[in-house]
């Protein structure tokens, strides 16, 4: 008589199928998840000219700077906040009381913007946005809307692009953001 073993079968899960069901479900996942764009700052670059001796007079430079301790210095006089930077930035651009110490005309007034390093970028955005809507104040002010009205103007539509090209006429946004200054280390 022939004796057979009796061998017990031991339980198995195929795991065959599992790495289809996985892929399957990164497929889903890649393109069923919206990914947030970062869009960072909105700023034109000028062409790339070749450097020329522009002689700029002082008193079309309004001067901000930014040093390592997130001080700001506004025209050679320290500020504690900035809530009244725009309507500086105004005041110089504009000249409307012909000040000797203010800009000749609005044309050739320049918002040099300076920053050391290791002074913090929320500091650097925060002069920038004051800046800017110094000018969407004034560009606003020219057809009669507030500066987030003019902001909000539609460029593609006809109507509205006339006004938006109206306020800025004649009158370019000039912000120079100057390389940073290196920090000394004691």
């Amino acid at each position: 008589m022939i004796k057979f073993k009796k061998t017990r079968l031991q339980p198995q899960v195929s795991a065959g199928s599992m790495a289809d069901i996985a892929f399957l479900l990164l497929i889903f996942f890649l393109v069923a998840t919206k990914f947030i764009e970062d869009r960072g700052l909105l700023t034109q670059l000028p062409p790339d000219v070749p450097p020329t001796d522009i002689q700029i007079k002082e008193r079309n430079l309004f001067k901000i700077r930014i040093n390592s301790k997130n001080q700001f210095l506004v025209e050679n006089e320290i500020k504690q906040n900035l809530d009244d930077l725009s309507a500086e930035i105004k005041e110089f651009v504009l000249n409307p009381n012909n000040d000797p110490q203010l800009a000749e005309t609005p044309q050739k007034a320049i918002i040099s913007i300076k920053a050391q390093r290791g002074a913090k970028y929320s500091h650097f955005i925060e002069v920038l946005d004051h800046s800017k809507e110094a000018y969407y104040q004034i560009y606003g002010s020219r057809v009669g809307l507030s500066s987030a009205e003019y902001r909000r103007l539609n460029r593609e539509n006809p109507i509205e692009n006339a006004k938006y090209l109206e306020g800025k006429e004649g009158l370019p946004m000039k912000i120079s953001i100057a390389e940073p200054d290196k920090v000394s280390q004691p």
